[in-house]
């Protein structure tokens, strides 16, 4: 294997400075918000592309967010192999190359929309525009894009000594930036890219102007990483020409922390991309959202939409908690994770009893930290086997795709979406025995690996 060795190893020992960290919190910041992007340009697009989509509109929706996270399942383990053949820094920059090339075709789907509406597809009862195809395309290269970098950013963030910090305060930190990125990405997609206009008003072609512009900045971002020095850290990966003697599998609480993952990434997801779809069948149904006893959020003249908020405000609550949770220091991973779950069940029946998204919304809040929880419990103790793990680790995010369609799938199967929020009760429950059981470590995992 081929080790970049220009690039300086930190020994985890010893105390980094806070450069190389604030570095990978950037990209990371990037990651987020391109992510929640993606999940907004959903119900736009339903209202564009999928306007004929029939009985099927649901599930065709959710494709978005499916192939996204395909892109996990299929390339994590690229992530993690590329971290060890050639360094976290190139690996980063092979990440950013897929998240260009996303935008593209994003770009191009939405050239190709605004120029060939006749050439379209027939599923059923459904008319489906290529241009849609393309956009879905462009998803899943969206989603490898975020899987590479995230190989790179969750073990780094874990092993690299910035003083003061404990692993799981560091990811805190790290994830509370992505999630800036996360709230702001609503509002970004209703008030820059479709000029806050009603969704029934919205034409493809608003698209163009505004991805033009992120394509341009992501050029920059990998210009300047390509000039930055970010040391390798010792202990996380494999070298050349060093054989791993166990399975990652064979490491009890690893395996059972990637099963938690899938159920976490599941319903986090499911919640923020379905939570707006909810809100349109409502408000179609004669029983809209208010906040603060209105129907609409006004700015500048320009309707923002309380679909747009419900999301926002959603992500906004894991921007809080994890800033919260990053002081955290006393309190344990375990802990943390047995707490929020517990509460999220509880939450989340109360939404679906009463039909107000708002408990729904509140859930963000107590899973801001749960990401945090579930790896640091996950890969501690793996030593050299944690580049591989968080390759492993990072396919699980593949939940996302899955729940997310399924839902979509049961919206379209039940004529609503109000009972498909059993499934965040499933996974929250699933989440919890890891807390309570899953996440001890056997002894003869302790054993020096």
């Amino acid at each position: 294997m081929i080790v970049n060795s220009d690039i300086k190893s930190l020994n985890t020992k010893e105390t980094g400075s806070v450069f190389p960290f604030a570095i990978i919190t950037f990209i990371y910041f990037i990651v987020g918000f391109l992510t929640t992007v993606n999940e907004q340009l959903q119900a736009p697009l339903k209202f564009t592309f999928l306007s004929h989509a029939g009985s099927l509109k649901n599930t065709f929706t959710t494709l978005i967010s499916f192939f996204f996270f395909l892109g996990y399942l299929l390339n994590g383990t690229l992530g993690s192999k590329w971290v060890n053949a050639f360094g976290y820094k190139n690996t980063i920059l092979r990440g950013l190359f897929f998240m260009i090339s996303g935008l593209f075709m994003y770009l191009l789907s939405s050239w190709f929309g605004t120029h060939y509406t006749d050439l379209q597809f027939t599923i059923g009862d459904a008319i489906i525009p290529f241009g849609f195809v393309i956009f879905v395309a462009g998803s899943y290269l969206m989603g490898t894009s975020a899987a590479i970098i995230q190989v790179v950013v969750n073990p780094y963030a874990a092993s690299y000594q910035l003083k003061g910090t404990q692993p799981v305060q560091r990811l805190n930190i790290l994830t509370a930036i992505n999630s800036i990125g996360t709230t702001s990405a609503p509002f970004f997609v209703t008030v820059v890219m479709f000029s806050g206009i009603s969704i029934e008003s919205i034409e493809i072609k608003q698209l163009l102007l505004p991805l033009s512009v992120l394509i341009v900045c992501i050029l920059t971002v990998i210009l300047i990483t390509k000039r930055l020095h970010l040391p390798d850290i010792e202990n996380t990966r494999a070298v050349a020409g060093e054989k791993l003697e166990r399975s990652i599998w064979s490491f009890r609480h690893f395996a059972l922390g990637v099963v938690a993952i899938f159920f976490y990434v599941g319903t986090e997801v499911a919640i923020g991309a379905n939570i707006n779809l909810h809100a349109f069948e409502l408000t179609e149904s004669g029983h809209p959202i208010t906040f603060f006893g209105k129907t609409d959020i006004m700015i500048g003249g320009m309707d923002l939409g309380i679909h747009a908020l419900l999301s926002t405000l959603y992500w906004g609550g894991f921007l809080v908690g994890r800033s919260v949770s990053s002081f955290l220091s006393h309190i344990s991973a375990r802990t943390q994770l047995a707490t929020t779950t517990i509460l999220s069940t509880i939450l989340a029946i109360v939404a679906m009893i009463t039909q107000n998204l708002w408990f729904l919304v509140a859930i963000g809040l107590l899973h801001s930290s749960m990401w945090s929880c579930i790896y640091s419990l996950s890969i501690k103790g793996l030593n050299k086997y944690t580049s591989k793990a968080s390759g492993v680790f990072i396919s699980a995010v593949f939940g996302g795709a899955v729940f997310t369609l399924v839902q979509g799938g049961l919206a379209d199967a039940f004529g609503s979406w109000r009972w498909t929020w059993i499934l965040t009760v499933i996974c929250e429950l699933l989440m919890l025995s890891y807390a309570l059981f899953g996440s001890k470590i056997r002894e003869k995992d302790l054993i020096n690996n």
